[in-house]
């Protein structure tokens, strides 16, 4: 079974679904159903993954090192990745994050 089906399955599946509707929103963006989680992407490569966890949900971002993060939610100490964990759905923190780590794609760098 795909992460994406435990996703649907999960007690936090509303919150996946509103996650995953507002990045499908984005012109260009593409979601892949991997074994092990889904992820987002446009032509210009990759912008984050999805998926559900025990606290609620995670949005990994790829180059979220270089994003800017006034409110203070993301978390990671790898060299690119950075986690947005969340509750609950909040559309303008989610856009906040979602609109910088496409920007960051279009540099491609």
């Amino acid at each position: 079974m795909k992460q994406f089906d435990k996703d649907l399955y999960s007690e936090h599946k509303s919150l996946f679904i509103k996650v995953r509707t507002l990045l499908q929103s984005y012109e260009g963006i593409v979601e892949t159903q991997k074994v092990r989680i889904t992820t987002y992407t446009n032509a210009n490569g990759g912008i984050c993954h999805l998926r559900t966890m025990p606290h609620g949900a995670d949005i990994g971002f790829l180059k979220g090192s270089k994003m800017e993060d006034k409110p203070g939610l993301l978390t990671g100490k790898g060299k690119t990745l950075r986690i947005l964990s969340l509750t609950s759905f909040n559309q303008d923190i989610l856009k906040h994050y979602i609109e910088q780590a496409i920007a960051i794609n279009q540099t491609k760098k």
